[in-house]
């Protein structure tokens, strides 16, 4: 994928009636399904049963097996109730007839309400100043692991600049954190919050894991450790467009049992807090 659009079509499944829904994938660099894929085309299967004056404003997911990507994913969706406020879904990705993945989300008519939100935490660089993935392809490929030049080659239709950037060369322990510019490559479309919330759940399973990562990355690293995501959680709070760079910061509490957590938050360059996070992950180190 190369752009918005794009992915947009990734996410847009085919209808098959009777609310099951189909999706084709395509890699991030991975040999299986990426999970941001899975969980924004099951917000999509969701959508489709839903009245359109009400939106996402949670999800609660576990991935149960790894996706295959030459096959494509099968979603059902479950309607487990359409209250005066709120409708619930419930969807089952599976594939070969084998369960994959599970999502719990429910969706909120808008309402007026109290208000308040945290600030948007200091930055050391805007991303003005930073390189991009596909920068540090450029200018340092000839120098980096094959695993790591490997990532950086696939085309993306996001464009993801890190405020702080390890030498994979020297890897050293790192405060247990990670913030991350991006933006969406290629002309942007005019978006409906719709599209723009399942976009977002795409984009917010890349780099979580970082966090969780960091204050041991002097002797683990993402080829010698079997990682997954475990499950994902997700809160949206406010309307948004793609039209700036958006900042991913992301913290991690805990990191034990092979297992490692990270929460954080998604603004809007100006400071609007649009959508909330957590996400748990295997980190399993590899036995000799």
């Amino acid at each position: 994928m190369k752009n918005s659009k794009e992915l947009i079509e990734l996410l847009n499944l085919k209808d098959l009636g009777n609310h099951n829904f189909s999706g084709d994938s395509v890699t991030i660099g991975s040999p299986h399904v990426f999970g941001g894929q899975v969980l924004a085309q099951a917000v999509n299967a969701a959508y489709r049963t839903i009245p359109a004056n009400r939106f996402l404003h949670s999800l609660h997911s576990y991935f149960l097996e790894a996706g295959d990507l030459t096959i494509p994913i099968n979603y059902h969706v479950a309607e487990m109730r359409d209250g005066g406020s709120f409708s619930t879904r419930r969807v089952t990705a599976s594939q070969r007839e084998k369960t994959i993945f599970i999502l719990a989300a429910s969706f909120h008519k808008n309402e007026e309400g109290f208000e308040h939100q945290i600030e948007i935490p200091i930055v050391k660089k805007q991303p003005e100043e930073l390189l991009s993935w596909d920068n540090m392809l450029t200018q340092f490929g000839d120098f980096l692991p094959k695993s790591t030049k490997a990532f950086l080659s696939i085309e993306r239709p996001i464009e993801f600049k890190p405020v702080r950037v390890p030498n994979p060369l020297e890897p050293k322990d790192l405060p247990a954190n990670e913030q991350v510019w991006f933006r969406l490559k290629g002309e942007k479309p005019s978006l409906d919050y719709r599209t723009k919330q399942e976009i977002l759940t795409y984009i917010s399973d890349y780099n979580v894991l970082n966090a969780a990562f960091n204050p041991n990355a002097s002797k683990f690293n993402f080829g010698n450790t079997q990682t997954a995501s475990l499950d994902h959680s997700m809160w949206f709070f406010r309307d948004f467009d793609f039209d700036d760079w958006m900042l991913f910061s992301a913290e991690s509490p805990n990191t034990f049992g092979a297992r490692g957590l990270a929460k954080g938050n998604i603004f809007t360059r100006d400071g609007k807090l649009v959508a909330s996070f957590a996400q748990e992950g295997l980190l399993r180190p590899k036995k000799k």
